[in-house]
């Protein structure tokens, strides 16, 4: 559905005040109106939280951090430093995506 459709059919369902208040919460942690974030779920669209979207900044973050590592990496190797500063910053970027993938286990 094009989000230019009007929307003009209700839906009504009968909760506890437990599950509307858990519907509710869900709503608010991805940041969506209470309508919004109930079409989604019926309609099966995956529903991020704001802690979710935030991870994935983070992680576009990283590896933004990591490609400028490399290219870092890559003037030094042209600059002709030596063996033990090249092994130094390859340690830094082992480490840095080492983090990464600690990061990404835990969301």
């Amino acid at each position: 559905m094009s989000s230019k459709a009007r929307r003009k059919f209700l839906l009504k369902s009968y909760v506890t005040e437990e599950e509307f208040e858990r519907i509710m919460a869900a709503s608010d942690m991805a940041s969506l109106s209470l309508s919004e974030y109930v079409r989604r779920v019926c309609l099966g669209v995956k529903v991020e939280s704001r802690d979710d979207q935030q991870a994935r900044r983070d992680l576009l973050k990283i590896s933004a951090d990591l490609g400028r590592l490399g290219g870092l990496l890559k003037q030094a190797i042209a600059a002709g430093q030596d063996k033990a500063t090249v092994s130094a910053m390859l340690r830094g970027i082992d480490k840095t995506r080492a983090e990464l993938l600690a990061r990404v286990k835990k969301t």
